[in-house]
């Protein structure tokens, strides 16, 4: 029994193998034997019903493949399917021709159907759908997917070298074997000759349309001929027999040609996925729930409008948010699933300390109330944000290095209006400021009084007004100095700048004064630094200039001075002092711009001696004698403020470093130059003094 059953299947392997390899001849001969044989209408029924489920199978494979190869025989399909149409053609042709005159079902129950039944028996109408299925079909589907498979041809073939080179440097990897490698390069050739064969394919499509064309031109032409000379049929009679079955026979093969044609559009113009087109159209444009709502309501809307078909557009409306509220429900319950389904969070433990921790303290800061946080919002194009660029800009070309770049951020701590200005984490300046308002600064000469509130200039201490933007021409008429908000934290900051600059003035930013020095004066600066000196000892030299407000722009005469005495000098003190007489003309300048002659404030010659012989003794002060110096220096300040002249005050030159050490405690804006600083061009005149009568 075993035995027979293995006979019997291996019977059966053999048939199925017969007759996949007799299917092509069979075919063959079946379409040369349409071209030359006469077709009784009932063969003719059954091929063109067989032509049209042909087709329909045809474009359903094409729907469900995934990938082209799938239906990598879809080209030869299309060549035998357009044979096919075109035998059935020349088979009916003949059966028109030759029987036509015996009546509409000459020819066989499918074209009669077609042409009696689709178009009404009226063959003007048939005419016009004959002509609109060739227009679709030669025009549209065909010439589009031809473009296509030209286009999808000319990339494969561009990217095979590619795929090629990919393919092996996997298998010189070991990712993957060499089967599978094999595997890989056969599907590359296999897609560069499905689509270089659908290339070609396609024209068979163009040609068949305008085939059936010439066709039904032929038929109608010979059959009107063949009915008025053969047979005696008046003219209008042969016009309706012959030109209504030919117009079936064209429909019976256009439709097959047309859905073929669609067919092979698929194929070409689908992206491979692991879905199929259908699937792939779902998926993606029946997906969007905000999509489905907006069609509604364009269609409700063109529902409501008088004179258009309303209770359509409605129920497509009605259809088109039913789909939504399903989407969007679906969307909701997918959500509650996986959150239902998703594992508990586990507990979250305390990190541990790491240097991500360690927060570094700016060098300079700004920060600001909630109400000032529009001043420095960029987004809010906030003008402080330039202002302190500006700040920084002129700070550098004024006094020779670049600041630190100040850090903003908003302290909710703080007063709505107030602002804090640190350096290197601790509070060095803090005010109040009002966006929208103006600062009326009084100089001490105004005019009247103005409505606001009353506060001081946080840069200098000065008095003045917080005013609205109407009192801003009155307050400018009155005399007043009139600032915005911005001004008045930009100018705050710039002061406090100036006063720390020796804090500011860290290693780094010493080291890139001498590397820019260097690009020029590469000799000069490896002479000194740190041959002569170490960077160090510069820093400390540089932060005392700056604590007395002078410039250090002019390093390379620093350097020079350092040159010729740091190998001899090494303290810092001593060498500050040398180089301030070699910077004289430029301290000078600072202070008495384009004056010959100097107003300062001078020292009585008898404390001059008392000082003297106080510093070569000791060398401190007495405390009743620094109190009594303290305070005549102080009323001496005053008077040259009073009359206008720089706060100015010149000693000899051994008692300037102490003098100034000593009064700039408190008189922090005093400024102490020794006799030896002053040009020998300028000529000095004491204003007023400190000690005697004033």
């Amino acid at each position: 029994m075993r035995a027979l059953n293995d006979y019997l299947g291996r019977h059966d392997w053999a048939n199925n193998v017969q007759m996949k390899l007799l299917a092509g001849p069979l075919l063959i001969l079946l379409v040369m034997a349409m071209l030359i044989l006469p077709l009784p209408p009932f063969a003719l029924d059954l091929f063109f019903t067989f032509n049209i489920a042909l087709a329909v199978m045809v474009l359903l494979v094409s729907m469900f493949t995934r990938q082209p190869l799938d239906f990598a025989a879809f080209p030869a399909v299309l060549l035998f399917t357009t044979l096919l149409r075109l035998s059935l053609n020349v088979a009916s042709t003949r059966v028109i021709l030759m029987e036509g005159h015996q009546g509409g079902d000459a020819a066989g129950k499918v074209i009669e159907a077609f042409g009696q039944f689709l178009i009404g028996g009226n063959f003007a109408v048939g005419l016009v759908v004959f002509a609109i299925l060739v227009v679709i079909n030669f025009m549209v589907i065909t010439k589009g997917a031809g473009r296509i498979a030209e286009v999808g041809a000319r990339f494969m073939l561009d990217a095979m070298p590619g795929k090629q080179m990919a393919i092996d440097a996997d298998l010189n990897a070991g990712l993957i074997g060499e089967e599978e490698a094999k595997k890989r390069r056969t599907q590359v050739s296999q897609e560069a000759d499905f689509y270089g064969s659908m290339d070609g394919a396609s024209k068979f499509v163009r040609g068949d349309a305008m085939a059936g064309l010439v066709i039904m031109v032929v038929n109608v032409i010979g059959g009107l001929l063949i009915g008025m000379l053969q047979h005696d049929m008046a003219f209008s009679d042969a016009a309706r027999t012959y030109t209504l079955m030919t117009i079936g026979d064209g429909l019976v093969a256009q439709i097959p040609a047309l859905v073929i044609s669609t067919a092979a559009g698929v194929t070409v113009s689908r992206v491979t996925t692991d879905q199929d087109v259908g699937q792939q159209m779902i998926s993606q444009l029946f997906v969007n729930p905000q999509v489905m709502i907006l069609a509604a309501c364009v269609m409700g809307l063109l529902g409501l409008v008088p004179g258009m078909p309303n209770f359509v557009f409605l129920v497509f409306t009605a259809l088109l948010g039913g789909l939504a509220w399903l989407l969007i429900k679906r969307q909701q319950d997918a959500l509650v699933q996986e959150a239902e389904s998703a594992p508990p969070p586990p507990p979250q433990e305390a990190p541990e300390a790491s240097w991500d921790d360690v927060q570094l303290v700016d060098t300079l800061g700004l920060e600001v109330g909630h109400r000032l946080i529009p001043l420095v919002d960029q987004r809010q194009d906030g003008e402080l944000l330039g202002r302190i660029k500006s700040v920084r800009k002129k700070f550098a070309q004024e006094v020779g290095f670049l600041p630190p770049v100040v850090h903003i951020r908003d302290n909710l701590e703080l007063g709505p209006n107030t602002y804090v200005i640190t350096l290197k984490g601790v509070e060095i300046g803090r005010a109040e400021a009002y966006p929208g308002k103006w600062l009326a600064i009084d100089p001490g000469q105004v005019s009247g009084q103005l409505d606001g509130t009353a506060t001081e200039d946080p840069a200098f201490g000065l008095p003045a007004v917080w005013i609205d933007g109407g009192q801003r021409e009155h307050a400018q008429v009155y005399g007043y100095t009139v600032v915005d908000a911005g001004t008045v934290v930009a100018t705050h900051l710039n002061h406090l700048l100036h006063q720390h600059a020796a804090e500011m003035l860290g290693r780094a930013e010493v080291q890139q004064l001498l590397d820019k020095l260097g690009e020029e004066h590469k000799p000069l600066v490896e002479e000194v630094v740190p041959k002569a000196i170490s960077l160090t000892v510069l820093q400390r030299l540089l932060q005392h200039l700056l604590d007395e407000e002078v410039s250090i722009r002019d390093l390379r005469t620093i350097l020079d001075t350092l040159a010729e005495y740091a190998p001899q000098q090494q303290d810092v003190g001593e060498l500050t002092a040398l180089v301030r007489v070699s910077l004289g003309r430029a301290i000078t300048q600072q202070w008495f711009p384009g004056q010959d002659e100097l107003h300062v404030i001078g020292l009585d010659a008898q404390l001059e001696q008392v000082l003297l012989q106080a510093m070569n003794g000791s060398g401190a002060l007495e405390p009743g004698l620094a109190e009594t110096l303290m305070a005549q220096a102080e009323q001496a300040l005053e008077r040259q403020e009073a009359k206008g002249e720089p706060p100015v005050l010149v000693v000899q030159h051994g008692l300037r470093p102490v003098l100034s050490r000593f009064l700039r405690r408190r008189l922090r804006h005093l400024v102490v130059m020794s006799q030896a600083e002053i040009p020998d061009d300028r000529t000095l005149r004491v204003t007023s003094l400190v000690g005697g009568n004033g």
